[in-house]
């Protein structure tokens, strides 16, 4: 275990006084010129200063502490950048981060202008394909390996993927491919979970490196060209070896797909790591390593509940204790978990699917109050959506509580098993809009420009804790197809009716009564136009569903106001402000109107707030916007003077009934 001493709360510089070793070490080459006897004093020292850095910035730690031997043995090993390295999904990235020339900048780490917390392709060199999802490692390897095949250049190239993550199809569609191909290809299989195989020790780190040796591949590799004219024979030479290495490896499975499968090895040992991974490298063809790690190995926190500490708020390191946030109230994922978890009681049809998201998407208190009817499909979105559709064929309720990034990966099965069958399915959509310190990656930035052309399905968008809820209830007994997508974090502190009615489906309403302007605002865009709408004198709407739209309230507001404003935390391109410029041009109603929403670029990692503020999507922002349109199209006109109430301070007027109406 780490060593824990009494240290400032503050992270007032660098901690590289406890750490001489990693001091020395600015990039990879560094590394390898250190003598191996000393590989696992640095891994000591990576541990604790990931420790540290993360304590202070956040972030996904205890994937990283399980990695930490395996990311020095394979910068140890192969010459990086030279050779690539591929991380899946990217969690496990930071000691990469750390021994790659960033180290002084981990403190920076997910803020704005700061370090991303993925692998990034314009941070450095050393980062040679950017991942937030999982599963893509093994196909971007292969897809390199081909390049300089057909470049004629001889490199290695290593894809690190964990046992979740192999859960899912397109990993398997990967390793189908590369196994039939003439290529040289390592894959490391980082089980941290034990699922594929018992605890490892001295023999089988000793049958991992002699199955990697030079003898045994010389053997192997030779035995098949001198038994290619004796079928028979060599038939049953290679049962005995199959046969011999089902009795001491775990599966076969992987050397049916192709690959010389070696390990399980301890991945926390460093020194076993790098024989083996020594030996690898001198083998030709595909390789398919099997290491063995614990998600949190070294800081006991983390040992003790890695999916608590597989992504965390700033920490108090001795402890390991959370900082709590001030949140004013429960989380949208947790208004959903309450909500399936009440309409679960009444009515059993209701099932609950996730792919591998139980926490994440506010699921664990249902699957342990009704586990015969909870389904985690592991990473397989596309699985999950169909899985759903086969459950509603056959009169079940499902409900699929995904993220918005993830449901991209399921779009083909949105559009045909659920929507084109009109299948009584209810997607809670987490996530909707930006998301703050995990970047791009992961923001919701599309769901509703992907959402809006599917035929005989139903999106909403909530403005707040409670509306969320009714939403989600609208949604469920709605009999067909429909989606609620809501923000990440916590609402606005709006007290929650569980008895509050169904919507009528397709009906916005007006919440603010103005004049010249109306603001047509979407989801969590409906506090910061309220905000906004204090200065304006401005009219505002939410809108509630973008589809179907609400056109009799457009027409509404088209026909009793000079300028229409429509904001949303979405994509501009195809999201619920070019369906309002649809519908109006359908109905042969011209206006002057402003589209706000995210501009047609990827949104860096920063906070919340200032990642809206960057896209214009604060009260001040859409008070600048809506000024700016006013001077151009109505140029002798005054200006209306600046918003003076905050978003949080408008929607609480609004909710205690004393707002403007």
């Amino acid at each position: 275990m780490l060593n824990m001493p009494d240290r400032p709360s503050s992270f007032s510089g660098p901690t590289l006084h406890r750490h001489p070793l990693l001091a020395s070490i600015d990039s990879p080459a560094d590394l390898r010129a250190l003598p191996e006897h000393q590989l696992a004093a640095v891994a000591n020292e990576l541990r604790s200063f990931l420790v540290d850095t993360v304590a202070q910035t956040g972030g996904h730690l205890a994937a990283g502490l399980g990695v930490v031997e395996l990311t020095i043995g394979l910068h140890y090993v192969f010459d990086t950048p030279e050779d690539r390295l591929i991380w899946d999904v990217g969690h496990q990235a930071y000691p990469h981060k750390i021994l790659t020339g960033r180290r002084e900048r981990m403190r920076t780490l997910r803020q704005q202008d700061g370090l991303s917390g993925f692998p990034k392709r314009s941070e450095s060199e050393y980062d040679c394909f950017g991942v937030g999802h999982s599963s893509t490692s093994i196909s971007a390897a292969l897809g390199m390996s081909l390049a300089a095949m057909q470049r004629g250049e001889r490199r290695n190239v290593v894809a690190v993927i964990g046992d979740g993550a192999l859960s899912a199809g397109m990993a398997f569609e990967a390793l189908n491919h590369a196994g039939s191909m003439d290529v040289d290809l390592t894959v490391i299989l980082n089980d941290n979970e034990m699922s594929i195989s018992p605890p490892v020790g001295a023999i089988t780190n000793h049958l991992a490196r002699l199955l990697s040796g030079k003898f045994y591949t010389t053997m192997r590799e030779g035995s098949k060209s001198a038994l290619r004219g004796m079928p028979q024979l060599r038939h049953l030479v290679g049962r005995w070896e199959e046969h011999m290495k089902g009795m001491l490896m775990p599966s076969t499975l992987f050397e049916e797909l192709g690959f010389n499968y070696i390990g399980p090895i301890d991945g926390h040992d460093v020194h076993a790591v790098v024989k083996t991974l020594r030996n690898i490298k001198e083998m030709c063809g595909q390789r398919f390593l099997h290491v063995v790690t614990q998600k949190g190995h070294g800081y006991e926190p983390a040992e003790g509940h890695p999916v608590t500490y597989h992504g965390v708020t700033p920490f108090d390191r001795r402890t390991g204790e959370l900082r709590k946030g001030g949140s004013k109230g429960p989380t949208y994922t947790q208004v959903f978990g309450g909500w399936l978890c009440d309409t679960a009681e009444k009515d059993p049809r209701l099932v609950g699917i996730t792919p591998a998201m139980c926490e994440g998407s506010g699921l664990t208190v249902f699957s342990k109050r009704f586990p015969e009817r909870y389904y985690d499909v592991g990473i397989a979105e596309q699985h999950a959506v169909t899985l759903a559709a086969g459950m509603a064929c056959e009169g079940l309720k499902p409900v699929v509580a995904i993220y918005s990034s993830f449901l991209q990966r399921a779009y083909d099965q949105l559009v045909h098993d659920v929507c084109l069958q009109d299948l009584d399915v209810t997607f809670a959509v987490d996530r909707g809009g930006l998301v703050g310190a995990d970047g791009p990656t992961h923001a919701g930035s599309f769901d509703l420009s992907f959402g809006r052309p599917l035929p005989r399905l139903v999106i909403m968008a909530p403005s707040d804790e409670n509306e969320c809820r009714r939403m989600l209830r609208t949604a469920y007994e709605y009999p067909g197809p429909a989606m609620v997508r809501y923000p990440r974090g916590s609402g606005l502190g709006v007290a929650i009716d569980p008895d509050a009615p169904v919507l009528p489906i397709g009906c916005g309403e007006v919440v603010r009564r103005g004049r010249q302007v109306a603001l047509l605002a979407f989801g969590s865009m409906v506090a910061p136009a309220l905000a906004a709408a204090e200065g304006l004198g401005a009219t505002v709407a939410n809108m509630r569903f973008v589809k179907p739209l609400d056109g009799a309230l457009v027409r509404e507001l088209a026909e009793g106001h000079e300028l229409l404003v429509t904001i949303e935390e979405n994509s501009i391109a195809g999201g619920a402000g070019s369906g309002v410029a649809e519908w109006l041009s359908s109905q042969g109603l011209t206006l002057p109107c402003v589209h706000l929403g995210l501009p047609d670029r990827y949104v860096e990692h920063a906070e919340h707030a200032q990642q809206l503020a960057a896209c214009g999507l604060d009260a001040p922002g859409i008070l600048t916007s809506v000024r700016d349109a006013l001077s151009r199209c109505f140029p002798d006109r005054a200006s209306p003077g600046a918003a003076t109430t905050s978003p949080a301070e408008v929607m609480q007027e609004r909710h205690q009934g004393i707002g403007a109406a």
